[in-house]
């Protein structure tokens, strides 16, 4: 555990200033892949709001309710709670819209902490489509994202502009190995 208080004195200089970390993309290009690892080399708590959406479609709530929007909301909440209590936060969402986007900022500067944004894509498509075959995420209540549903929201990601691009904000591709996107991330969330 020593080595994971290391880590995180080397990347933010004291163990008890939290971050706020937000990963952006679309479903399947590897957010949660990077987020999981960059989250144990930190010793950061991981949120994730699918997780919490199939959670709340197992509660009973009907799928034509703004579960995802709860999701968010219900993240946002765990999240604030964790950065309170003095520990860095990895927000694993798909983050596409502006308003997302932004309630992260506005989380940050309530817990007083600092915000950075890994924005995760996938340049291949086939790649992209590949790993979405595959995967298995094992949520209950959530269906599998299919392509079909990865093209929908191409069409629904928001450029960023206005306040979400001057979010401290990084992309990675993960045509690039993990080891290669876990290092640009970290060496991006140490300065």
């Amino acid at each position: 555990m020593a080595e994971a208080g290391a880590a995180v004195d080397r990347q933010f200089g004291d163990v008890r200033v939290p971050v706020l970390i937000a990963m952006a993309g679309l479903p399947g290009a590897g957010k949660s892949t990077i987020a999981e690892i960059i989250g144990a080399r930190l010793g950061a708590a991981i949120v994730s709001v699918d997780p919490i959406e199939s959670a709340i479609l197992s509660a009973g709530i009907d799928s034509d309710q703004p579960t995802g929007l709860a999701a968010y909301l219900v993240a946002e909440t765990i999240a604030e709670q964790a950065l309170l209590s003095g520990h860095s936060v990895i927000v694993d969402a798909v983050n596409a819209v502006e308003p997302a986007r932004l309630q992260w900022r506005d989380l940050a500067a309530r817990a007083d902490v600092k915000l950075r944004v890994i924005e995760v894509v996938c340049s291949d498509q086939d790649l992209h489509k590949a790993r979405l075959e595959k995967r298995i995420r094992r949520l209950p209540h959530v269906d599998e994202t299919s392509w079909h549903a990865v093209e929908q929201s191409i069409e629904e990601y928001d450029e960023w502009r206005g306040a979400s691009a001057a979010l401290p904000r990084i992309t990675v591709d993960t045509t690039a190995t993990i080891g290669e996107n876990v290092e640009t991330a970290l060496a991006f969330l140490e300065g």
